[in-house]
């Protein structure tokens, strides 16, 4: 793709109108107006007049004149004519070209430059009779009137001459006195915005940046946040929403204003792209193309038969994975066909005594992406087999057991497609921040995927992901700041369990312990309710989505209220938190007298909760 495609007609116009005074002065000119009279955009009588000249001033000016009439009268041709000049021959002979090119390119030319609005000049013949000291009070006068002509402009504008190209290309701030000067909304940066981090400067694609693709232009090249943070010598910030900057404003505050759309992108370590920028680079509702992957040496047999499904097949595109209307049509009927339910993303699978769920999404083939999610790390289908210790001749598609049935029955439903040798998606080819984040989840391990937008904090030391504040107690912006390792509250508390209660407890005296020092264990058990709680019904103030449920429950209580509870540091004994939480059955059971199905659901999470407290807190019940 031409790189000028990435800029839209009003900014390579207004490059223009920025240089048209540098092109007038290369030396030279005849092959360059012979180009643009070959691409039509001159006059023929324009063209034999100037290359008549002989003094150079002379042909410097009709130069000028010539690509002042073209952008007046030629503006919607305007990326025909840089496409024309910047061929490599033309470019070869002029540096000049050369180094507007370059500027152009590189985004070391800003779209921000505030000229001022164009004023062709008034009155001249009365000018020439004025006395200086009248010709200065005419100007003041002149001046004035020229302000209130620009506020009427603003207001009516069909009441005043439209501006030329120049003109609007330009734009004055339209501003009152107290406004902000907030250039992002300006027109002119309806797709592109200059952005800076550190000493380095780039372009940032509005586009881009919303479906979570390389989004910054920085010498010709493509890059995420996280690269071009990391270009500028930003790494340890780990937060390229503060380093990289808009005209001085971080790009986190133009995302909270409304100002930009963002996909999350994933950090290496710390930080990971959330459910919506997962969909856009693993999309759950595109299967790939099914071809033999050619990798295990023992299934040569399945080989033809894929071969001949990848000519009726389309292959992946380079930068991502085949998401089209149309295909996820064909794929749906030929799912339609298949025993098992279309619509299902996740499988349990066994491969022995190991199990594991494995996820469409992230599945490429036996070896590439790590699609099958353990209890303790992410693993491709051949690493799976070789966690389970399974005899040496064992294959991936005969021993991952699916539902009773081998893998190879997903693959021959269409259920699960093996990717093209070629395919140069993420899966298939990724970079070494790609193969970082398969060891996380794409998800919150708490919420699901909630909040979308937010990015997602990852444990160094197990695959969970989490929000932010989805985690107890809540990741602040600090601690992902520094380069030591982050580990969440499942991974401290495991740690930490088998030193914590060497002696037996009775209930009584649990509860009078002050919570104060036993903050991570009542975190730990928070966090064990909202995972269990899959459909959220405990984790939202019930009052909101509930009719009548005040008039039924006096003392309202949820999940996310509990944590907020203890975030804030508002229990004083652990009998207090859990007061909190048994409520919340309580008022389950009173409002669900005849809801068998969400009676189910709170006696369920009771009983998870009355067990991992007795192991928690080392509790031994009295016979």
């Amino acid at each position: 793709m031409d790189p000028l495609d990435f800029l839209e007609s009003y900014e390579l116009l207004q490059f223009f109108h920025c240089n048209k005074t540098v092109m007038s002065c290369m030396e030279n000119p005849h092959t360059f107006l012979s180009q643009l009279r070959d691409y039509n955009l001159i006059p023929e009588d324009r063209y034999k007049k100037v290359s008549r000249m002989k003094s150079k001033e002379n042909m410097k000016r009709a130069i000028y004149d010539i690509l002042d009439w073209l952008e007046r009268e030629r503006s919607q041709h305007i990326s025909v004519f840089w496409t024309c000049v910047f061929q490599d021959i033309i470019l070869n002979q002029y540096p000049t070209l050369r180094l507007l090119r370059n500027s152009l390119m590189d985004g070391s030319f800003h779209f921000n430059k505030q000229l001022p609005e164009r004023v062709d000049k008034e009155e001249t013949d009365k000018r020439k009779e004025l006395s200086e000291d009248e010709e200065k009070e005419e100007e003041q006068v002149n001046s004035v009137k020229k302000r209130r002509k620009q506020r009427r402009r603003s207001v009516c504008d069909d009441e005043e001459q439209q501006p030329g190209p120049s003109s609007q290309l330009t734009p004055a701030s339209p501003m009152k006195k107290g406004e902000k000067n907030d250039y992002w909304n300006w027109p002119i940066y309806k797709s592109y915005l200059p952005v800076t981090c550190g000493q380095k400067e780039g372009t940032l694609s509005r586009d881009r940046l919303a479906k979570g693709e390389k989004c910054i232009l920085f010498q010709k090249q493509w890059l995420t946040p996280n690269e071009f943070e990391t270009l500028a010598g930003k790494k340890s910030s780990r937060n390229w929403k503060l380093s990289i900057r808009c005209m001085g404003k971080p790009l986190g505050n133009l995302i909270k204003e409304g100002h930009l759309k963002s996909a999350s992108y994933k950090r290496g370590r710390h930080r990971k792209e959330s459910k919506l920028a997962s969909r856009s680079l693993f999309p759950s509702d595109s299967i790939i193309i099914t071809v033999s992957e050619g990798e295990e040496d023992d299934e040569n047999e399945d080989e033809e038969d894929e071969l001949e499904n990848q000519e009726n097949q389309v292959s992946c595109s380079s930068e991502d994975v085949t998401d089209e209307d149309g295909d996820t049509g064909d794929q749906t009927e030929q799912q339609s066909e298949a025993d098992r339910d279309s619509s299902k993303r996740v499988f349990k699978v066994t491969c022995g005594d190991l199990a594991g769920t494995l996820h469409l999404k992230r599945f490429a083939s036996g070896t590439c992406g790590k699609s099958i999610r353990t209890e303790t790390s992410w693993l491709s289908p051949v690493e799976f087999v070789m966690e389970a210790s399974c005899p040496p001749d064992a294959t991936w598609k005969k021993d991952i057991i699916c539902d009773g049935k081998p893998l190879s029955v997903l693959i021959e439903e269409k259920t699960l497609m093996i990717h093209s040798l070629l395919c140069n998606c993420r899966l298939c080819s990724p970079n070494d921040e790609d193969r970082e984040n398969e060891k996380n989840d794409d998800e919150c391990y708490i919420c699901r995927g909630e909040e979308e937008e937010a990015e997602l904090v990852v444990c160094d030391d197990c695959p969970r992901s989490f929000h932010q504040k989805c985690h107890l107690p809540h990741v602040d912006d600090a601690i992902l700041g520094d380069n030591r390792q982050w580990r969440c509250t499942f991974c401290v508390y495991q740690t930490t369990q088998d030193w914590r209660y060497s002696d037996e407890l009775e209930v009584e005296p649990a509860m009078y312990r002050q919570i104060s020092q036993h903050m991570l264990e009542c975190q730990y058990l928070v966090l064990c309710l909202c995972r269990a709680d899959d459909e959220r019904t405990f984790a939202l103030d019930p009052c909101l989505y509930l009719d009548r449920y005040s008039t039924v429950i006096q003392t309202p209580m949820w999940l996310g209220n509990i944590a907020d509870k203890l975030q804030e540091k508002e229990y004083q004994t652990v009998g207090q938190f859990v007061s909190d939480v048994q409520l919340i059955f309580t008022n389950c059971a009173s409002y669900n007298q005849f809801n068998p199905e969400f009676l189910a659901m709170g006696d369920r999470l009771k009983e998870l909760f009355n067990s991992e407290f007795k192991k928690v807190f080392n509790i031994h019940e009295q016979c």
